[in-house]
């Protein structure tokens, strides 16, 4: 990888250029993500925006939920040695003021989908525990991330609907992460490695970053298929201004209704292990969800994924109807639910809830890949 700017900056970590990172792994990503939503059921916003410099892709979505449909617009073209350059087709990520202010910008296009947004860091960025797992002695995800709300400022399209964005009420959260985790193209099985026939496997992933008015509440819940913890944190990230140091919630757990006939969210209650948090709880109502199955890259559908390679810059845009149950479970796999937390001290506040059930999860009662509620 020849030099960029990048490179005039104090940030080499290895004898090489900036573009070039460690391990050499194709499965290397480097990738942001959004939400937003305006404190009501009407409009739910995710986008993303990913660099796979191993195998030379940056590609973007949005996927935006509105009335009984979700928009979404993608793209994705070759990586440049010019990492500084995030647009990607209509998509680009700018950032502001590191860890606190970042542009999000969609270009107006032919699918009716443009916005010109800032979000500012109502909370520090949370650095969440490290990522690491192994498969037959071989690594397949080693990741950093961190996670942060904060309001938005600016326009927003999406439907024939235009939205004045101010920070009183239209909030989300972002994320940056970074590291190994399967992308692309699934890699091939070797049946000699593989697990043994009839070896149990599940994920069951929950990950809360809920929003109240002088604070977060930052929950993962990560598990296989027996409920045994993989990952977990429960933390209370108080607002920049209070400059408080962060509460540590103890153990979290989480008792989560489903809709019949599926493994989608009908309703949950968080509570927790902390001395100082022993007697709280936390009501979760879903609003509304936008699917990342629909398109966004986040599963390979035999022809996008993330790092994907589309032979050069390609835009497209989908829809997908909502109308029916049928057709929302169709698409039901990794759910980005913006929903309402009511804590029992009478505290209201809103954020996404990211749930993700996969083959067996034995105390929801999943004792097989195609379980469900």
């Amino acid at each position: 990888m020849p030099i960029s700017r990048l490179d005039d900056y104090l940030g080499h970590q290895i004898p090489e250029p900036i573009g070039t990172v460690s391990p050499q792994s194709p499965n290397f990503y480097d990738r942001y993500y959004f939400n937003l939503h305006g404190s009501t059921d009407e409009v739910f916003l995710v986008t993303g925006l990913g660099q796979y410099p191993n195998l030379g892709i940056t590609d973007a979505f949005v996927s935006v939920s509105i009335g009984d449909t979700q928009h979404t617009v993608r793209a994705s073209r070759h990586l440049t040695e010019d990492r500084m350059d995030s647009a990607v087709g209509p998509l680009r990520v700018e950032v502001l003021d590191g860890l606190r202010k970042l542009r999000v910008v969609c270009e107006p296009n032919e699918w009716g989908i443009a916005f010109d947004l800032v979000f500012d860091g109502t909370v520090r960025a949370l650095e969440e525990p490290k990522t690491v797992s192994r498969a037959n002695d071989v690594i397949t995800q080693d990741t950093c991330r961190f996670a942060q709300v904060g309001a938005w400022t600016g326009t927003l399209e999406a439907a024939g609907r235009n939205f004045v964005v101010t920070p009183d009420r239209w909030f989300g959260a972002r994320d940056h992460s970074w590291g190994i985790r399967p992308v692309g193209v699934p890699e091939p099985v070797d049946p000699a490695a593989s697990r043994s026939e009839g070896t149990p496997m599940g994920f069951h992933h929950n990950w809360l970053p809920m929003q109240f008015d002088d604070h977060m509440v930052k929950i993962t819940i990560d598990e296989i298929h027996d409920g045994t913890r993989v990952g977990q944190e429960a933390v209370r990230v108080w607002d920049i201004e209070a400059d408080r140091p962060d509460d540590h919630l103890g153990r979290p757990e989480i008792e989560i209704e489903y809709i019949p006939g599926t493994r989608e969210v009908a309703g949950a209650e968080v509570s927790f292990s902390g001395a100082g948090a022993s007697d709280l709880r936390i009501r979760v109502t879903p609003l509304r969800t936008v699917y990342l199955k629909g398109g966004s890259g986040y599963l390979y559908d035999g022809t996008w994924g993330h790092g994907v390679d589309q032979g050069g810059l390609v835009v497209q845009g989908l829809t997908h109807d909502l109308s029916t149950a049928e057709a929302r479970a169709e698409l039901s796999w990794l759910n980005e639910t913006l929903s309402r937390y009511e804590t029992s001290d009478g505290r209201v506040g809103y954020g996404m809830f990211e749930n993700l059930s996969m083959g067996l999860y034995l105390p929801a009662g999943f004792d097989s890949p195609t379980a469900v509620a």
